[in-house]
């Protein structure tokens, strides 16, 4: 599944990377802690998170991560759409919980396991 196929099907709006939504989905992450998400998501991995600062871009690149998805409407930051197109990842959005885009990505076939 690629990210421009989760967003469709999930109603999230596209804040940046639009031309790399043809990345693969291998699996998903959710957390807030940028250590942790270092540590524990794999390449190819969807990051949930709430928060919305530059430095999720920092962290998805080094990660490989495919796309982010910032939850909750929580504020992204000026300037992190020029960021994540710079650096080619996508940035999604929905104003709705962590909890149910996790549900709903797991309803899509999405593992919190590397494929």
């Amino acid at each position: 599944m690629m990210v421009r196929d989760v967003a469709r099907q999930l109603g999230l709006k596209i804040v940046a990377g639009e031309t790399r939504l043809d990345r693969e989905v291998t699996g998903g992450y959710t957390g807030d802690l940028l250590s942790c998400v270092m540590a524990g998501a794999f390449p190819g991995n969807l990051w949930v998170t709430v928060q919305g600062h530059p430095n999720v871009v920092a962290v998805a690149t080094l990660a490989g991560i495919s796309g982010v998805i910032v939850t909750e409407g929580a504020r992204i930051d000026p300037g992190v759409a020029d960021k994540a197109n710079q650096e080619g990842i996508p940035i999604l959005s929905s104003l709705k919980p962590s909890f149910e885009v996790v549900a709903a990505l797991a309803g899509l076939g999405i593992t919190g396991k590397q494929c």
